[in-house]
């Protein structure tokens, strides 16, 4: 018999995509090979071979195309990095601690990728985001978050709040930056170099 693109739903017998629905086992797939290719690099074809989905399941659920799958794998990207970045924060009773150990943390995995694995956000959003609002708009969403939970965490440890908002903005976009350039560098150095000073940073405004 037949089946629709909505009874496509049989996952891998073992695998990453054991258990999941055809729609999350897309999401995972684009999120993945985004995350290491780029937007450019990946095609609609390729995501539906990793996701063992249909080119018809593919554009059932993302009628869009590729931006609006794009749209869809920077949330699921943003979902997993927040996760991980909320226990980091919270691993530590020290914020400074906790940063620094959320840099270290970024550094393990990157080389367990062997070195494949850096930002899901930015790997899909750069070189898409000016002609694709969507994409725009879920990495700004992203990025907001991520600020939001460093933010939190300093407020609760009784930093100021001008201070965390700043301090917020100093910590992402210093662990995005030594991401790319650990990635490239194939190194953890400058991720446990970045954590160690934005330490210092944190314990300079007690």
């Amino acid at each position: 018999m037949k089946t629709t693109p909505e009874q496509d739903h049989d996952a891998p017998a073992t695998g990453p995509g054991a258990g999941l629905g055809t729609r999350e086992r897309i999401v995972r797939a684009a999120s993945r090979l985004m995350q290491r290719q780029g937007y450019e690099g990946t095609g609609i074809k390729q995501i539906s071979r990793e996701a063992n989905a249909t080119l018809g399941s593919v554009y059932h659920f993302f009628p869009g195309g590729k931006q609006e799958l794009a749209t869809e794998a920077i949330r699921h990207g943003d979902r997993e990095f927040a996760g991980m970045l909320r226990t980091a924060l919270e691993s530590r009773p020290d914020p400074a601690e906790a940063v620094a150990a959320t840099a270290s943390l970024l550094a393990a995995d990157l080389r367990a990728s062997d070195w494949l694995d850096g930002c899901p956000v930015t790997a899909t959003s750069l070189g898409a985001a000016a002609n694709a609002p969507g994409i725009r708009s879920a990495a700004a969403e992203a990025f907001e978050r991520w600020r939001g939970l460093v933010h939190d965490r300093l407020l609760a440890t009784g930093f100021a709040a001008q201070d965390a908002h700043e301090l917020a903005h100093t910590v992402i976009n210093t662990l995005e930056g030594a991401e790319l350039t650990a990635q490239i560098a194939r190194s953890e150095e400058p991720l446990l170099i970045a954590g160690r000073h934005l330490a210092r940073l944190i314990d300079s405004y007690r």
